[in-house]
């Protein structure tokens, strides 16, 4: 069942104003233990709910974070039209994880792309949060223009961090854009990513995430050293409705996290 939580605060993050970070806290306090790649069902009473990856890291202290595309769905259009204060359901955590046990000690290679960089954010906080923990980290980030980026203050800071290394990037800068032009799979290629010691986790749109597979294979990376998400595909969160099944897994229950090895052996489904 949902339990209830109170909207302390929203974020516009883009220009278009199409996603949204909700900030919300249990009315009894903490409830959850939960790690980054997990998601949750947020609940509307009179609307129902959606799954959404959770975008904060456990590191971060009682707030949990969702940022949310305004979709055609009437959960999502019904959150973003919430104000702080407003009531919602939590139900979770839910899914797996990303690797962490095996990151541990490793470099680790983030590649995003769009709003699929929410529970990509929820790991970068989380290996800063424990950075003697994890060797390089790396982060590649892009977006359609500058006005769709999120977490623009934080992304400012980890520019400048030594504690990382950013790529940022867009497909077509406006006037006030410095930074760099190109599509997420040519930064990779241009970087030449290494892949000794290493695991990449990749989410984006699903046409970044083609092109990038065979630069990762260019570059020396193999199928198990590569994860993603597929949360996009669920519905329910608890594997009943049967909506997000491949073959015989099921993303909510078997996932949302999965290395590219583990999917090779699936129906190309997702």
């Amino acid at each position: 069942m949902p339990v209830p939580a109170t909207l302390e605060r929203v974020v516009v993050e883009t220009t278009a104003a199409d996603l949204k970070s909700f900030y919300l806290k249990f009315k009894d306090g903490p409830r959850w233990d939960y790690l980054p790649g997990q998601f949750a069902e947020l609940s509307l009473y009179g609307y129902g709910e959606s799954p959404i990856g959770i975008a904060s890291s456990p590191t971060e202290g009682e707030e949990l974070t969702f940022t949310v595309f305004n979709t055609e769905g009437k959960v999502t259009r019904a959150l973003h039209r919430l104000a702080p204060g407003a009531a919602v359901g939590l139900r979770g955590p839910l899914g797996n994880t990303w690797p962490l046990e095996e990151l541990r000690g490793k470099n680790v290679t983030v590649i995003g792309g769009g709003f699929a960089f929410t529970t990509q954010r929820s790991l970068i906080k989380y290996v800063l949060a424990n950075r003697k923990d994890f060797a390089d980290l790396t982060v590649v980030y892009g977006a359609r223009s500058p006005g769709a980026l999120l977490y623009k203050p934080e992304l400012a800071e980890w520019e400048k961090s030594p504690e990382l290394t950013l790529h940022l990037t867009v497909d077509k800068g406006d006037e006030t854009w410095t930074g760099r032009e190109g599509f997420v799979p040519t930064v990779v290629e241009e970087e030449k990513l290494p892949p000794d010691d290493a695991i990449a986790l990749i989410c984006g749109p699903p046409i970044m995430i083609k092109f990038t597979l065979p630069v990762m294979d260019k570059l020396g990376w193999k199928p198990e050293q590569i994860y993603t998400s597929l949360e996009m595909r669920m519905k329910c969160g608890v594997g009943m409705c049967g909506r997000c099944n491949i073959g015989p897994k099921y993303v909510c229950v078997d996932g949302p996290v999965f290395s590219f090895a583990e999917l090779s052996k699936l129906p190309q489904e997702y």
